[in-house]
């Protein structure tokens, strides 16, 4: 078999593999298709919450924050995120809530003092 004959054959291949894939994803009963959304839903909103509280939190304290030390959320409307305070930083403890119909920090609190609140 020649190389030109090896190329198509893997060419051929490759869509045959994705046509397979696009008629099982059509296969997908409501309720997975349903689960399926939400879990996006929720990444989605994790990722704007991360990046969104994230700026928000070192523009009010001029500290930087990476990782929440707590998360709490319904997986549907809302997520809170919860840092604590390291020693180079200036501020103890922050949490921010983001709520997915207002699309954006519906409430900012940092050391105790509400900076915003949008409930």
């Amino acid at each position: 078999m020649s190389h030109f004959q090896k190329i198509m054959l893997a060419i051929a291949g490759a869509f045959a593999v994705g046509f397979f894939l696009v008629g099982q994803s059509k296969q997908q009963t409501p309720q997975q298709m349903e689960a399926a959304a939400m879990i996006r839903t929720y990444a989605a909103m994790t990722e704007m919450a991360n990046t969104k509280c994230r700026l928000a939190v070192k523009q009010h304290t001029g500290s930087a924050v990476y990782f929440p030390t707590e998360t709490d959320s319904d997986k549907d409307t809302y997520i809170t995120m919860k840092w604590i305070g390291e020693k180079d930083q200036n501020f103890k403890e922050a949490s921010c809530t983001l709520r997915l119909a207002q699309g954006g920090i519906s409430k900012l609190v940092i050391d105790g003092k509400v900076i915003t609140d949008k409930e």
